[in-house]
């Protein structure tokens, strides 16, 4: 494939939050964006949003953690939009407790989103980006893997994508894919409003409290995020693999 002709991108999770400023940035970039979500009718506005702009975008329903929904949501991109060289594994649920109250489901349906998700995505797409010669993938971790009370299945999912990256791109390298990570801090979205709803604080004052812990003296926000991502999926970054950037507002403990 020639760098002239519009790649095309994958994003996971992508009808809200990190998902959807990834979608809207990536179309931003030229690139024709499927905006895969477990409700297709919910990323009706990230691709509102995209085509108002003059881009190219696929609404996709798809159970990242089911083998049969994936093949069939890939399958529907490339008749759709062509066959997908960029992926985002940005897909994530939260099923936050402390360990003693965390139920199996709990710990099942994280690993299975987050883990899972990202393996079946990433098998089903891999394939087209050897048959091009170009691949990027962009898995979704967080500050999380390095520990938080509260969260050791989410924890353990986020630095689970932090192996899987790096071999990945020990995998992928030779036939000009890379793979890498992008690990947030606090970023303002529905699931860190869903956080403070859980430990009993208004999400204003949430996002105040946090913020007084990072160094550039601000909680994040999607669009922080995207442009890591965009970096990481451009033409620019191929010698650029298996890596994981925090993207926080400064340095963790």
């Amino acid at each position: 494939m020639s760098t002239t002709e519009q790649r095309v991108a994958v994003v996971t999770g992508g009808a809200r939050g990190i998902g959807a400023a990834t979608a809207v940035r990536l179309a931003a970039e030229g690139r024709a964006v499927a905006v895969i979500d477990l409700d297709e009718a919910a990323c009706k506005d990230t691709v509102e949003k995209i085509t108002a702009a003059g881009g190219r975008a696929l609404a996709v329903g798809a159970d990242v953690s089911d083998e049969a929904q994936v093949e069939a949501a890939i399958a529907r991109v490339v008749e759709e939009l062509g066959a997908p060289t960029i992926l985002v594994n940005n897909a994530g649920v939260l099923r936050d407790n402390l360990l003693f109250k965390m139920s199996v489901s709990d710990w099942d349906t994280v690993m299975n989103v987050h883990l899972r998700g990202a393996f079946l995505m990433s098998k089903a797409v891999q394939k087209h980006m050897v048959d091009a010669g170009f691949g990027r993938i962009v898995n979704l971790s967080s500050s999380s893997a390095l520990g938080n009370r509260g969260q050791v299945n989410y924890s353990a999912a986020k630095a689970g994508l932090q192996g899987f990256t790096k071999t990945l791109a020990k995998e992928l390298g030779k036939f000009g894919i890379t793979a890498n990570a992008v690990a947030p801090g606090f970023i303002a979205t529905e699931m860190t409003k869903a956080t403070a709803e859980r430990v009993g604080m208004g999400f204003e004052d949430f996002k105040a409290a946090a913020a007084t812990q990072i160094p550039v003296a601000r909680v994040g926000e999607p669009d922080d995020i995207a442009n890591a991502i965009a970096f990481f999926t451009g033409e620019a970054a191929g010698f650029v693999s298996g890596q994981v950037l925090y993207v926080a507002g400064g340095p963790l403990d």
